[in-house]
């Protein structure tokens, strides 16, 4: 997982300024304070013959001294803060119309464009622009996290939010669920990759026109099994197909770089979750399909074919 102290976005670098801030202010009042201390034990330690120091009370300038200095302190600190909030949050305006939509589900995550295109667990973006991403879930609560690119939101069902999604340079870039939301909470894992504008608008496209209908083959079969075993009911293969269902859609998988997770998307790996999906991934909600491994087999294949 990158480390968020490596920022790479306009958003997060502030966010790493304000940490530094405090860091700084901490690390000096604790300076400040030990060697207060480190010279009072020294310079006031008792000594053999001294008489009892004198008492100083009720000093209105001391009073005033440690007042106002944490004060100035929590002030500046309040002064920062808000700056930064007001540059790194988004609008929380529901009228507002999103450049993409994320959504959480148990347990993948769901990239939709206004022109239609779908992903899973793999968020593609411009770089320089700033998108306004709509954050919401499906289910549970999740919570979005791209540490080197925008802060942590969560994602809350029927309660959306608002993120800014920014990133200086082109890139892959880490994304976890930062909200405990289930068996595979862990393995809830995505990537923002970060284009040039016109290589993001041609995958955008590309992404919203459905794959071609295989007419010959194991993956011709293959589609036959797949419409046969009612696989579309859970799995939108379609790009025009928006219907809300409980399994990611297809209609890209094959130019997808993971299936789940850390998994990468193989052949072999695509075979191993159309035959023990549990096995693969416990607690996920497609049930085991009871193919052949030659049904299998052409199921991959077809999927294969969808890119």
């Amino acid at each position: 997982m990158a480390s968020w102290l490596d920022p790479q976005s306009p958003e997060a670098q502030a966010i790493v300024r304000l940490f530094a801030s405090y860091l700084v202010i901490a690390v000096t009042i604790f300076l400040i304070v030990s060697s207060l201390i480190a010279y009072s034990l020294i310079r006031y330690r008792a000594r053999a013959g001294t008489q009892q120091p004198r008492q100083v009370t009720g000093s209105r300038p001391l009073e005033f001294t440690w007042t106002a200095i944490p004060l100035l302190i929590v002030a500046s600190l309040f002064v920062l803060t808000v700056r930064t909030m007001a540059f790194v949050d988004a609008p929380q305006d529901l009228t507002a119309n999103p450049g993409l939509l994320v959504t959480g589900h148990q347990w993948w995550w769901e990239a939709r464009y206004p022109n239609g295109a779908t992903a899973v667990n793999e968020i593609h973006i411009p770089t320089g622009t700033r998108l306004l991403a709509r954050i919401d879930a499906a289910d549970v609560i999740h919570d979005f996290w791209v540490p080197q690119l925008a802060r942590k939101i969560d994602a809350v069902p029927g309660r959306p939010s608002f993120l800014w999604l920014d990133a200086d340079a082109p890139g892959t870039y880490q994304g976890t669920c930062a909200e405990f939301c289930g068996m595979q909470h862990a393995g809830m894992r995505f990537q923002v990759i970060a284009e040039p504008p016109a290589v993001f608008s041609a995958w955008v496209e590309a992404q919203a026109q459905t794959p071609p209908e295989p007419t010959g083959g194991p993956s011709a079969a293959g589609a036959r099994i797949f419409r046969d075993q009612k696989c579309g009911e859970c799995h939108a293969v379609s790009a025009a197909d928006r219907a809300p269902r409980n399994g990611p859609p297809l209609t890209h998988i094959a130019g997808r770089n993971r299936l789940a997770g850390d998994l990468a998307n193989t052949p072999e790996n695509i075979g191993r979750w159309i035959l023990t999906p549990q096995a693969v991934k416990p607690g996920n909600r497609m049930p085991a399909q009871h193919l052949s491994n030659t049904d299998a087999a052409a199921v991959t294949a077809y999927l294969e074919s969808l890119r």
